[in-house]
């Protein structure tokens, strides 16, 4: 079920890109801008990747098996209908379902702005981050 919240920073979920473009992505309504993950290590890693640890990713199998990397040179600006929260596998005490909602921090999200900063070939406005 796609989002209907403006994600905040450090928010990680899904995103469908098997999906074409939709309204919301011509309209300039319910965007968000994205950098992507990937479990697959960069070679070699320049500096707009960065390596999230396996221990702030959700603790689901696809996630543990190894570290991810963002990939701060391929950004996308997508609509909300494309993202989704994780789902943990288990209910809570009320019987719902629960998603992963965590953020990364403040130190981590800093890092990630300096890659995104980087891949923008920005380089030179990283020291003010």
């Amino acid at each position: 079920m796609a989002i209907i919240f403006h994600p905040s920073p450090g928010l990680i979920l899904f995103c469908d890109f098997s999906r074409g473009f939709k309204e919301p992505e011509m309209v300039r309504s319910k965007l968000v801008t994205i950098a992507p993950l990937s479990t697959v290590e960069p070679t070699p890693p320049q500096a707009y990747h960065y390596k999230i640890p396996k221990q702030s990713m959700p603790q689901l199998g696809m996630f543990q098996d190894s570290d991810s990397w963002l990939k701060g040179d391929m950004l996308y600006t997508i609509g909300f209908h494309r993202l989704d929260l994780i789902l943990l596998n288990k209910k809570g005490p009320d019987s719902k379902r629960q998603y992963f909602k965590d953020r990364l921090g403040r130190d981590q999200m800093k890092q990630i702005y300096q890659c995104v900063m980087h891949g923008l070939n920005l380089s030179k406005l990283v020291p003010h981050i």
